[in-house]
């Protein structure tokens, strides 16, 4: 049996080893999918309802327990590792209330009676990244368990303790074995299969746009379904008439939240050239101020990079003779520490076009509100993004304006379980979240009930 190494980004030390799913040990757990997806669809709505209630139950019982793994094996800082095992079990209690609501319509026709069925798909595969597992992983797996689907979950190399721990609470709270299986391993082994396997109806995609193209690339030839959800290069746009000490202060928490490894980073600060000076007056020492440090402190606001390969892509954004406008501080030593980086590059630098994916953000002036909206456009991407303006019209006109899939007015809210959320053009397909998306769960049924006379 393969093995991967799972270490400790904080400290480099090997946490355990966890083993790889073979590819018949996939087709093994597709096919017991495919008979648990067929009693669990045949049960009452109230009955899903309630089991995905206990399952919600279970991660709010296990909540420090989660948090615990999510800092040893990503190193997030404790109370963003709370939050998101709290999150897990909001998602599930929130889809709970989705079984006995997928109502369906009865549309007005001549002849008869029309309605329409929402039928679940079948077995759905996961693919989840590594920067945010367990969250991921509910937003895919919480709506498609309600809408009646069977769900395997393939966590992120890296990363898959969390994952594993919330496919054994899900057993533990009831739901049949099969229904929610975790299968750690390789992307080409595992991924690659959810995307050829006929029983497998349906792919969620999270990671790197050019994985994501070909996930979709491979889905067309069974025309099977996909969400994706993809890179960013997420524009933080900062206008002359806004709180400029608010927008100062809150911008590193934009961009350097889990250390920048994060789809809806806000990777790129665009200012007003009028106020630029004043703005970085402001932003150095608050990015100096973010405490980077030990993930299991409570004081800890930012930890490492997820491993030493990723902490060189980073590194090597930021070479000896990079824009620097400052840098905040980081531990040294063992662990994969990168400190908060501002950058003051060109338009056309490679930093201001890739997405980094790191502690790193490049701050860039405009002139006027056409200039600032051409340049939070001028990127392949369009997931997320911040405007900060005391102009009601101005931030109207701005957000409808910006090609992003989630846009915030004086905050850097990207992600809320209970609106939708997902990107524009090479961002991304298809929405996570709210309260729909069970729907893209399902196939919309048409029945035509014919009528005769009395």
């Amino acid at each position: 049996m393969t093995t991967s190494t799972i270490i400790n980004p904080a400290t480099e030390e090997v946490l355990r080893t966890v083993e790889q799913t073979p590819l018949e040990a996939v087709d093994d757990a597709v096919a017991r999918a495919v008979a648990a997806q067929r009693a669990w669809a045949r049960l009452a709505p109230a009955e899903r309802a309630a089991a995905l209630r206990a399952f919600a139950a279970a991660v709010d019982a296990h909540v420090d327990e989660l948090a615990a793994l999510e800092v040893a094996n990503s190193g997030h800082p404790i109370g963003n590792a709370e939050w998101e095992a709290g999150h897990v079990r909001d998602v599930l209690l929130y889809y709970a209330a989705s079984p006995e609501r997928l109502s369906g319509k009865q549309i007005p026709v001549a002849g008869g009676l029309d309605v329409t069925f929402n039928e679940p798909l079948g077995v759905v595969g996961v693919i989840t990244p590594w920067n945010f597992p367990m969250t991921i992983a509910s937003w895919g797996f919480a709506p498609a368990l309600a809408a009646g689907n069977a769900v395997l979950v393939k966590p992120a190399e890296w990363t898959p303790l969390t994952t594993i721990r919330l496919g054994e609470l899900a057993v533990e709270a009831g739901l049949p074995a099969d229904l929610l299986q975790v299968l750690p391993g390789r992307g080409s082994v595992v991924g690659e299969r959810f995307v050829t396997h006929p029983d497998i109806r349906k792919v969620v995609f999270t990671g790197s746009t050019e994985v994501g193209t070909r996930v979709m690339a491979g889905a067309a030839a069974q025309v099977k379904r996909v969400t994706l959800e993809l890179g960013g290069k997420s524009a933080n746009i900062v206008f002359d008439d806004c709180d400029l000490e608010k927008a100062a202060a809150t911008a590193p928490y934009g961009v350097f939240d889990n250390a920048g490894q994060d789809c809806c980073a806000r990777s790129r600060i665009l200012v007003q050239r009028n106020v630029l000076d004043r703005f970085m007056e402001l932003l150095e020492p608050a990015v100096k101020g973010v405490v980077v440090g030990d993930p299991r402190s409570r004081d800890t606001e930012m930890g490492p990079l997820v491993s030493k390969s990723h902490w060189e892509t980073v590194a090597s954004y930021v070479p000896d003779d990079a824009p620097v406008a400052f840098r905040g501080a980081a531990p040294s030593g063992r662990g994969f520490w990168f400190p908060p980086t501002v950058l003051m590059p060109d338009r056309a630098d490679r930093t201001v076009r890739e997405e980094i994916f790191g502690p790193v953000v490049a701050v860039l002036p405009f002139d006027d509100e056409a200039d600032a909206i051409a340049l939070a456009n001028d990127t392949p991407y369009g997931l997320s993004g911040s405007i900060w303006t005391d102009n009601l019209s101005r931030a109207l006109r701005v957000s409808r304006s910006v090609e992003s899939g989630n846009l915030s007015v004086n905050s850097h809210s990207s992600v809320r379980y209970n609106t939708p959320f997902g990107g524009f053009k090479q961002s991304g397909l298809g929405r996570e979240l709210g309260p729909d998306a069970p729907l893209s769960f399902t196939e919309t049924k048409n029945v035509f009930f014919a009528i005769g006379g009395a």
